[in-house]
């Protein structure tokens, strides 16, 4: 049913090797509930849920999924808010599928095979061994498929000037260090109208760098977010 927000729901989209059972997540969804109704779940392959992650590719059906659930709790007003992987799934999702009432994307990357920071590289290093494979699937209970894609879907940077009219909000550190500023930047550039991008002085990396007054900020924007699409 909705929540603090009335008809306002958010659905979080967590990012690789994030899941409900993660405290990061749930700090994530106690802090924004308390401006709007939340839902949150695990994606394809992560935590609770079966099958084997894609990657950011076919995570956009499990989004859709969700964001309908969403609608039928109730919610006539559906933000997607999206962290790291989740972050470039849900601006694929509003560009390819649309359904929802705003968008926001934190710590998201531009464009695939990024391997220019070293924790990308031990990202790439569990995505493509079998090894690490192996040890996501123990230690970080994530179940990445081993087929890759046989044809790259289509990046971030080059759908997201489709999301418009859907109010875009882009939030990234400048002490991320997994994507560094020039991807929220590539992002803001493709993106159309209504768009906005924060960069946060200090912040690192999605849901485990979100500090108190971060997720406070992105919670209290919602409703002017949402009115920028009545507005267009």
């Amino acid at each position: 049913m909705p929540g603090p927000g009335g008809s306002l729901g958010v659905v979080l989209a967590h990012g690789f090797t994030g899941s409900l059972a993660r405290p990061q997540l749930e700090r994530v969804a106690r802090a924004l509930s308390s401006y709007a109704g939340v839902v949150a779940f695990d994606f394809r392959g992560h935590g609770l849920s079966t099958g084997r992650s894609t990657l950011g590719d076919k995570e956009v059906l499990d989004l859709d999924a969700v964001v309908g659930y969403a609608r039928g709790l109730g919610y006539a007003e559906v933000v997607t808010c999206g962290w790291s992987m989740g972050g470039s799934v849900v601006l694929r999702h509003a560009a390819l599928r649309g359904g929802v009432d705003a968008v926001v994307s934190v710590s998201a990357v531009s464009r695939w095979f990024y391997r220019d920071t070293a924790p990308m590289r031990r990202v790439h290093w569990a995505i493509e061994t079998r090894l690490g494979r192996l040890v996501a699937r123990h230690a970080l209970r994530t179940r990445i498929s081993a087929a890759g894609w046989d044809v790259p879907p289509e990046a971030p940077v080059d759908v997201v000037g489709r999301i418009s009219p859907i109010p875009l909000l882009l939030v990234h550190g400048d002490a991320d260090h997994y994507f560094p500023v020039e991807h929220p930047e590539a992002l803001y550039a493709a993106a159309r109208e209504p768009k906005e991008l924060w960069l946060v002085e200090g912040f690192g990396h999605a849901e485990s760098g979100a500090t108190p007054e971060l997720l406070a900020r992105i919670g209290a924007h919602l409703p002017a977010l949402v009115a920028q699409r009545a507005a267009v």
